[in-house]
């Protein structure tokens, strides 16, 4: 059977050969820049220690997080926190009191948006008990150091890990005195990817 040949007009084949071509050059850019970073470059596991401390005005209450989450800035969650009367240590509080600190925390947080059931998700989430030595839900980062002639020249962060409340300290064994600088970010949609290590400095 004579095979038959349908020609693609040639504006189409045009648009499909510089579609493939930026394709090409972009991808080539890309690997360029991390070989460029890469090269010679020896990867050193890093160790991350710490990074779950809290302000001393919190009280041990990861406050970091929870306004991360909330989507409003630190100061405003601890202003209306200041309207609240939490149950001594151990113990739970009278139902009528705990409404009345919920609405406290309604009344000054809605106007941020921020919802009765929204407020109630994140409370339960980063909800512990320090004196039996529970700790929020926390995720470890992870990630190398690049390392040439014995010296760290960039970090690269391979799993950025949940729940730091506060940069932890970064080492890398393999190296010693190396050290940098984390930065961590906050998610108001994903528990996943709050106080989540975002990138890593190295130290000068």
């Amino acid at each position: 059977m004579k095979s038959i040949h349908i020609s693609k007009p040639k504006a189409w084949r045009n648009s499909a050969f510089v579609l493939a071509g930026a394709a090409l050059t972009l991808s080539f850019l890309l690997s360029s820049r991390t070989n460029a970073a890469d090269t010679g470059a020896v990867h050193a596991p890093i160790v991350f220690s710490g990074g779950h401390e809290t302000d001393p005005r919190d009280r041990g209450r990861p406050v970091a997080l929870v306004a991360g989450a909330l989507g409003v800035p630190p100061d405003v969650f601890r202003e209306a926190f200041r309207h609240v009367r939490p149950a001594p240590a151990g113990t739970r509080p009278d139902p009528n009191q705990a409404q009345r600190n919920k609405q406290a925390l309604l009344d000054a947080l809605s106007q941020y948006g921020v919802t009765n059931e929204r407020l109630d998700e994140v409370s339960n989430y980063y909800r512990y008990v320090r004196s039996r030595g529970e700790m929020w839900p926390t995720k470890p980062a992870e990630g190398y150091a690049l390392v040439k002639n014995g010296v760290v020249v960039g970090y690269v962060v391979t799993n950025g890990g949940s729940g730091y409340s506060s940069a932890p300290e970064i080492s890398v064994p393999s190296v010693p005195g190396a050290a940098g600088k984390a930065e961590i970010s906050f998610s108001k949609t994903d528990f996943d990817q709050n106080g989540a290590v975002s990138a890593i400095a190295t130290a000068r």
